[in-house]
């Protein structure tokens, strides 16, 4: 095996354990291995029932450690407030059908399930609820000590390992989601230009299309943005990447906000067509203007950085030089426009394109 060859494996296996999916399983199984073997250590009055602790672990590893230490204390009341209930209901019901006693504890628990300090945790209540009723109603006080008990142990192992090993950021999964929209974005101003040198401007219809499957781009990096700031907290490694994680913050605020400028733009373009000036006739000047101006914002979004290199041409300076030469030719088209149905569009696409390097941090207005 040559030397390359090792080093692309090693690299590939990096690439793969900063996946956040592989380093939460890797999470999940130290901290259930750890939880068992704390558990078996205990008196035989809880290591007889050390399954439970694993259980907590897994329950408490989350992509984040406010999720998980979240989990952790919302997943151990909810299963306390069933085990009371359980208890409550069976000292109270003791005539009572086994069955109409299980639907009336079910239907109480569904009840507290409905309190939002649970979040998604809430369906533990009934779970628990039935448990005690139907295994642990005989002793309820050493059945609450073990489930109960070895499932916390279990979530705290489970906390403990995610804030140690290392502590997820989720910027991996956002910088990749930021990346997809982003030539999601440029390539269909690139499409919107090309359509205009065709003349064949898509329909609101068929522009409404394109906005429903952005969308769901865009709220993918909404949840991985929120992800990664929720990932910050109480995280020991916040402060050291709190720069990649403002720049995550940053890139996804400023894509969505130019993906709103896009959608008014391309959708005035769609519906009154402002590349024709009379009738049915294309006016090549203008469609190729528009294109212009649309081609050079897709080439700003798509390069995002400066290169930093002062030998080097910069990919992202020459995108906006061409976007505000492209601005400014369609500015001195607008006086040629005076009263002509195409002005008003025409000059939503100089504002939108303005507005859009704004929002990139690409543009000083005069």
């Amino acid at each position: 095996m040559t030397r390359t060859t090792a080093e692309n494996r090693r690299t590939g296996a990096r690439e793969i354990l900063r996946r956040p999916a592989v380093q939460r399983g890797i999470r999940a199984a130290i901290a259930a291995g750890l939880a068992w073997q704390v558990a078996v250590l205990l008196p035989p009055l809880l290591s007889d029932f050390a399954y439970y602790a694993p259980l907590g672990a897994v329950i408490a590893v989350h992509p984040t450690v406010a999720d998980s230490a979240g989990a952790a204390w919302r997943t151990v009341l909810a299963i306390l407030l069933g085990f009371g209930l359980a208890t409550l209901v069976y000292e109270a019901t003791p005539g009572l059908p086994r069955a109409l006693t299980i639907a009336l504890l079910v239907a109480l628990a569904f009840g507290l399930e409905q309190w939002r300090a649970l979040g998604e945790h809430a369906g533990w209540v009934s779970f628990a609820a039935v448990l005690m009723l139907t295994v642990g109603a005989e002793d309820p006080a050493a059945y609450v000590l073990r489930y109960a008990g070895l499932t916390l142990l279990g979530a705290a192992v489970g906390v403990l390992v995610t804030t140690v090993l290392f502590p997820p950021l989720q910027l991996t999964q956002a910088v990749e989601q930021i990346a997809r929209t982003r030539e999601l974005l440029a390539r269909h101003l690139e499409q919107t230009a090309l359509r205009l040198d065709r003349d064949r401007v898509p329909s609101p219809v068929e522009e409404r299309r394109w906005m429903a499957a952005l969308g769901i781009e865009l709220d993918r990096m909404r949840r991985a943005e929120a992800l990664v700031e929720r990932a910050r907290r109480a995280n020991p490694r916040a402060r050291r990447w709190q720069e990649a994680a403002a720049r995550v913050r940053l890139e996804s605020r400023a894509l969505d906000r130019v993906a709103v400028l896009i959608d008014d733009l391309t959708m005035l373009v769609a519906e009154l067509r402002p590349h024709r000036r009379q009738g049915d006739r294309a006016d090549a000047g203008t469609a190729a203007l528009m294109g212009d101006a649309l081609v050079a914002l897709a080439g700003v979004v798509r390069n995002p950085y400066h290169s930093g290199n002062p030998g080097t041409a910069d990919p992202r300076s020459r995108q906006i030089d061409a976007a505000v030469r492209a601005v400014d030719r369609l500015v001195d088209r607008l006086g040629t426009l005076a009263g002509d149905r195409s002005l008003l569009p025409v000059s939503a696409v100089v504002v939108g394109v303005q507005r859009g390097l704004l929002a990139l941090e690409a543009y000083e207005p005069d």
